[in-house]
């Protein structure tokens, strides 16, 4: 199991837009018809990573507690799937349905949106505010497989509340621990 980290993607930068297929309907959505009207989570995720699986019941939760409130949830999987078939859309599709995500799943084939992002792990985690500008990047919080810490989001919580309660949030932020993105072989 490799530990990659995330890159620390600038506080502030603009959330670039894109246009993937979400497996799960099987239709082409972009950022602007999927973004929250108080704040969006954007997730870097995958069916096969050993961290992913491990924060899957979190996701699913957090997305259920603060859907309701104006944030939006989307989640992406970029991997090579010629090397990694099981992260294949379809298999995305199955993975959502099984995990009951309530936000869609997004298959960024081309690799590109994962490079406009700095994404660099799966799960890697970035919140934007009501205005697309990114307030939180980083760790859902410090559970990782085996490390007997509770599962409990607390992180990504905590710069959510302050979000919607209008206070700053803390730019001291810990990076997001996990499996490397799947980059395709450069030609």
């Amino acid at each position: 199991m490799s530990r990659t980290e995330s890159n620390m993607l600038a506080l502030g930068t603009i959330a670039p837009e894109f246009s993937l297929l979400d497996t799960v309907s099987q239709k082409t959505m972009n950022l602007h018809a999927l973004n929250g009207a108080k704040g969006t989570v954007i997730m870097f995720i995958c069916n096969h990573c050993p961290f992913v699986i491990h924060v899957n019941p979190e996701i699913t939760r957090l997305s259920k507690d603060y859907q309701n409130r104006g944030i939006g949830f989307i989640a992406i999987s970029s991997n090579d799937v010629e090397n990694y078939p099981e992260d294949a859309p379809h298999y995305m599709r199955i993975k959502a349905k099984a995990e009951n995500y309530t936000f869609p799943y997004l298959y960024d084939e081309y690799q590109e949106v994962a490079k406009k992002y700095d994404a660099a792990c799966t799960p890697d985690f970035f919140l934007f505010d009501d205005v697309l500008k990114l307030v939180y990047r980083g760790q859902l919080d410090d559970s990782r497989p085996g490390n007997g810490q509770p599962l409990n989001g607390k992180d990504l919580r905590d710069a959510l509340d302050q979000l919607l309660s209008g206070k700053k949030i803390d730019s001291l932020q810990k990076p997001s621990i996990g499996c490397n993105i799947k980059w395709k072989p450069q030609v």
